[in-house]
């Protein structure tokens, strides 16, 4: 009988256990993980359902610099497109006024500006174009576990430091000499890249772009004290119960 009970209380606390069940992307201990590269660490590139505001000058912007300036009189054969936010298709695509759909996803903010400016040169004098994408953030695990923040990607070519500070920085419990970054891909596997941003040569890796949806999780340390103690209080509660009934019962015989 005590046996049975003491067995029955083993299979409740294991059943119950909470020990790091808050840790998530988890690893083996022989995960190759990607490499960073050029292609990871600078620049912003267009992906797929990026939202993009995109506004056109002509004759270099002259039309732009003088609407800032408050100029508005005498200003002729300078056009205008209206400027509209169009959605990144799944494939890559974007489809604008006049040119159609022209390929955008893989190309840097710059690289689409002057690839839209050629386009459009067929149709207005020295084009400008203008693109800003409105739609970016990312996910920040800061090492509370499941506790997370979605970040808001305010300007382009924003840094891994920058956006885990906009987040609050590495959580009192993260772990940050493991810090994971997740980059999501719609047309392939997903990346995962380990970073150690707890020694000062950490910094290079800090200073990795992030990119539209990617995943940042700082890893927390385990708490296994705290935890097996939160734990075995219930059954320490239960047995101290079943002891205290016990010794009533046998003082009554």
């Amino acid at each position: 009988m005590k046996y049975g009970l003491f067995f029955i209380l083993f299979c409740v606390l294991i059943s119950s256990c909470t020990i790091n069940k808050n840790v998530m992307f988890k690893t083996d201990t022989d995960y190759e993980f990607d490499t960073l590269d050029d292609t990871t660490t600078t620049n912003f590139l267009i992906s797929p359902n990026d939202e993009i505001l995109f506004r056109l000058f002509s004759n270099e912007g002259a039309r732009l610099i003088e609407m800032t300036a408050g100029i508005t009189e005498g200003v002729q054969n300078r056009a205008i497109l209206p400027s509209f936010t169009y959605t990144v298709q799944p494939d890559g695509m974007l489809e604008l006024p006049e040119v159609g759909f022209v390929m955008l996803a893989g190309m840097t903010i710059q690289e689409a500006q002057l690839h839209l400016e050629e386009l459009y040169a067929e149709f207005y004098k020295r084009p400008f174009a203008q693109l800003q994408i409105v739609n970016n953030r990312a996910i920040v695990f800061s090492g509370e576990g499941g506790n997370a923040r979605v970040v808001p990607l305010q300007n382009q070519n924003m840094t891994l430091i920058e956006v885990l500070a906009m987040a609050g920085g590495v959580a009192q419990r993260g772990n940050a000499s493991k810090v994971k970054l997740i980059r999501r891909y719609d047309d392939k596997p997903y990346d995962v890249f380990m970073m150690d941003l707890s020694t000062i040569e950490g910094i290079q890796h800090a200073n990795m772009i992030v990119q539209a949806n990617d995943v940042i999780y700082v890893e927390p340390v385990p708490e296994i004290a705290r935890e097996i103690l939160q734990d075995i209080s219930p059954i320490v509660t239960i047995i101290s119960n079943l002891a205290l009934i016990y010794a009533i019962f046998r003082s009554n015989l």
